[in-house]
């Protein structure tokens, strides 16, 4: 297929919340063998940096936290840049892509290609935004309430009703049932993530995401449905059933073309008994749930390069409902050295840290 291809991915954590780079590395390998791919990590411990599967990675740079902001960011990557010669970058965390939306000219300047909402499509489908989007294109949206400063919640708390979701601007839900509860979870949403934080009402029925990839022109290239089989204590998709459902189907269509949306996304839907579909929020990436249509024909992570790179497209395959998944989770061996080398250093360009012929020396 030509040269290799350099693709630099961010979110390789794939433990109890799991992050989509790793997914991404998987389901490009499955159709690229020999594509490289460069971790851009912001944690050392990231699991996939020490795998030796599909998802395995053949550098591994290590990242400014997004808190220190665009030009920070922009220097690392033009210094990996200048290592790797990277082709394409697709972020796969919610946190960073603000970021990247404000250096995105630079980088295509530098020939990396990369493929990333508007500010306004992506501030728009904010979580703090969410509810006057609903309100504006007749969607139905659970009631949420913006709080910037801890004397609002107790106010906010009873104008909902308990119980309700507390969330992170960018990650983390819990589901809170009293005001100690309310105040514990607002001062380590505000540590991790900052303000603001949001009060939602607590809806109860199944929930649904929508994988996809949109055109700059707000069409949906391909997508895959589920329904959420099994979940974890974050609300983490830990298994899913492929679904078709012509009203999902209808809003994901509205709403990609009503933000004008270009690249990955993925929306969540939930179901509660005697209504439509509720509109819960709305991701700037793809889940991390990705491989799982790329395994049976809807490669979404392949077809993106395919797209950045002018090719010819890949076929997407429609997912049969019924078709399921279930994460499966394994230890990898390490070593303490690289881990050691990766910290000080802040990269490891050589492969997989603790390749297979070191471990056990």
């Amino acid at each position: 297929m030509g040269r290799t291809i350099t693709v630099a991915v961010t979110g390789l954590h794939r433990g109890d919340n799991p992050q989509p780079g790793a997914a991404v590395a998987r389901s490009l390998r499955r159709a690229l063998p020999d594509v490289r791919i460069v971790a851009l990590s912001y944690d050392p411990l990231e699991s996939a940096l020490y795998s030796r599967d599909l998802d395995r990675v053949d550098s591994t740079y290590l990242m400014p936290y997004p808190g220190k902001g665009p030009d920070h960011l922009c220097a690392r990557i033009a210094y990996v840049h200048g290592r790797e010669r990277l082709d394409i970058l697709i972020p796969c965390l919610d946190s960073e892509l603000s970021n990247f939306i404000e250096i995105q000219p630079d980088l295509e300047r530098q020939g990396i290609a990369i493929m990333l909402p508007s500010r306004d499509a992506f501030e728009r489908r904010a979580k703090d935004h969410l509810s006057d989007f609903c309100e504006q294109h007749g969607l139905p949206a659970p009631r949420t309430l913006v709080v910037n400063d801890a004397s609002q919640l107790t106010q906010c708390a009873n104008e909902i009703g308990y119980p309700l979701y507390i969330k992170g601007k960018f990650y983390e839900a819990w589901l809170v049932y009293t005001a100690v509860e309310l105040f514990e979870k607002f001062d380590s949403l505000v540590r991790t993530w900052g303000l603001p934080v949001l009060v939602q009402e607590a809806l109860i029925g199944e929930e649904f995401d929508v994988l996809g990839l949109a055109d700059a022109a707000g069409g949906i290239v391909g997508q895959c449905a589920i329904r959420k089989l099994l979940r974890t204590a974050t609300g983490k998709g830990f298994g899913g059933i492929v679904v078709k459902d012509p009203e999902i189907d209808r809003k994901s269509r509205l709403i990609i073309k009503e933000l004008g949306w270009r690249g990955p996304f993925e929306i969540e839907f939930l179901k509660t008994p005697g209504r439509p579909h509720v509109l819960f929020e709305i991701n700037p990436r793809f889940p991390a749930w990705v491989d799982f249509p790329s395994q049976i024909g809807c490669n979404l992570p392949l077809r993106l390069v395919d797209m950045l790179l002018g090719r010819p497209p890949t076929t997407l395959e429609v997912c049969d409902a019924g078709q399921m998944f279930i994460r499966h989770s394994i230890d990898l061996v390490g070593d303490m050295a690289e881990l050691a080398k990766l910290s000080v250093d802040g990269e490891y360009p050589d492969g997989t840290l603790a390749p297979m012929a070191e471990v056990g020396k």
